[in-house]
């Protein structure tokens, strides 16, 4: 399918000689074009940094090699790209930019974010030809506030539905698989409500460190990083009512809808979250330094590189039922997943022993492993009235394209579906300010854990079902 041809004909991307282009957009879009999905494509590359046009077709080419694209198509785009020197804060010289453009175009944002408002601010006064995209990565904003304004911004240069705020975990297969298991099994839906559930738990604690980001990363945390994004838009998906359609209306609605109802449970941020950094360690013959003392890192900042909170959802289906969300770096056993935890039974006949614990639905989100695991308890191999835990394990196939390559072809195509709507952004920071003003006034402590363990131990609170990991 041609999707190209339905809405976009130019892709600039601003910041084409950074990280986010190089390592992630240009093999998304190489994969992209290999797969026929983005036909009659321009592709712009602007920055401010001196790179002619020969420079930049290596590096197109480069990249779509690293992903394995290959053919006419892919070389093409890249023997085609264009570099345009240009200042992007500057109305003039973004002016220029887009008119070299072949309208309809997607202006990509792969900058930092104090940049990328800057560049908004400067098409605000000049405006943009009819058609336009404006494509932006997380955050959107550092709080409410902030992304209200930006959204103020932003919709005054293009309408909403033209406005794409990128989370790139909203194109993995592995967490697009939600909707299929939750929504096609009738053995599944029912049952995932406050009637039977007594817990769930998303999780991606992964055993990378910082490898470099502190530009970045010292100044977000895991809280930024992953919560208030990536972690609370898996949370709305496996939260959320049965759309009507797949459209961008009626699942971002669905999606909307959950996130309003989210709140830090019992209002209690200082019980209900906790935080800490690694210290040196190792993982997989890997010696990790310490987080404090990786270069680029403020150790005053106090910030964290594992955050974990505990929310309500307050709505018909899950009132009552903790949401607890984790993300940790450099841990020793990674887990990428959603857990599920089914309350005991009612009553076991008299006569059982053994009992293993509560069933329990795990669902992986980690990218190219979708997997959905089924813990239930079963008379045992020996004794009948022995009961033994087994499980049902089945794997997901991979998704034809990568994340950016699924994320990019909807842009192309003029599809927000799986682009953050503007309200979604600001309640994404409303549900976590809380939890970050009281980490500022040092109420919930930095505790520490080293490099290569499970992450800093005692919790949860009391009252809540203990990790599943």
């Amino acid at each position: 399918m041609n999707t190209a041809g339905q809405g976009t004909r130019t892709l600039l991307i601003l910041g084409a000689s950074g990280d986010l282009t190089t390592r992630l957009l240009l093999p998304g879009l190489g994969g992209l074009v290999a797969a026929g999905e983005a036909e009659n494509l321009s592709l712009v590359g602007s920055g401010r940094g001196p790179l002619d046009d020969a420079g930049w077709r290596q590096r197109v080419a480069d990249a779509f090699a690293q992903a394995g694209a290959g053919g006419s198509a892919v070389e093409k785009v890249a023997a085609t790209a264009r570099y345009i020197e240009a200042d992007i804060t500057d109305p003039d010289e973004k002016k220029a930019l887009l008119e070299a453009c072949e309208p309809p175009v997607a202006v990509y944002f792969a900058l930092p974010p104090s940049i990328t408002e800057r560049a908004c601010q400067a098409l605000a006064t000049i405006g943009v030809p009819e058609g336009t995209r404006l494509v932006m990565e997380k955050p959107f904003g550092h709080d409410a506030a902030s992304a209200a304004a930006l959204n103020e911004l932003v919709t005054s240069i293009v309408p909403e539905d033209h406005v794409h705020r990128v989370d790139h975990f909203l194109g993995m297969s592995t967490v697009l698989n939600i909707v299929g298991v939750r929504f096609a099994n009738r053995i599944f839906e029912p049952v995932l409500s406050n009637q039977h559930v007594a817990a769930v738990e998303v999780v991606f604690d992964e055993s990378l460190g910082l490898e470099g980001r502190a530009g970045y990363y010292d100044g977000a945390g895991a809280m930024v990083d992953m919560i208030q994004s990536h972690l609370l838009l898996v949370l709305s998906l496996m939260a959320m009512e049965a759309p009507s359609t797949l459209s961008e209306r009626d699942l971002r609605g669905c999606r909307a809808q959950v996130l309003r109802a989210t709140r830090i449970w019992e209002d209690d941020p200082i019980s209900f979250s906790r935080r800490a950094r690694y210290t040196a360690g190792e993982i997989d013959g890997r010696t990790l330094a310490s987080y404090a003392d990786e270069e680029g890192v403020d150790p005053d900042r106090k910030t964290e590189t594992f955050a974990e909170i505990v929310v309500a959802v307050e709505t018909w289906r899950w009132a009552g039922v903790p949401f607890r969300l984790r993300s940790g770096k450099a841990i020793g056993d990674p887990r990428m997943e959603i857990v599920v935890t089914f309350k005991d039974p009612a009553q076991l006949p008299g006569g059982l022993t053994g009992y293993p614990g509560p069933d329990r639905l795990r669902l992986g989100i980690a990218p190219g492993d979708g997997r959905l695991d089924l813990e239930v308890n079963v008379n045992g191999p020996g004794d009948p009235a022995d009961l033994d835990r087994t499980t049902f394990e089945a794997t997901f196939g991979a998704g034809g394209l990568h994340e950016y390559g699924e994320v990019l072809k909807r842009i192309l195509a003029g599809d927000p579906t799986l682009s953050v709507r503007g309200d979604v952004a600001e309640d994404c920071w409303r549900i976590v300010e809380p939890v970050l003003d009281a980490w500022r006034r040092d109420e919930v402590p930095l505790q520490e854990y080293e490099a290569g363990s499970a992450g800093p131990e005692g919790w949860p609170p009391s009252g809540l079902p203990r990790d599943q990991g």
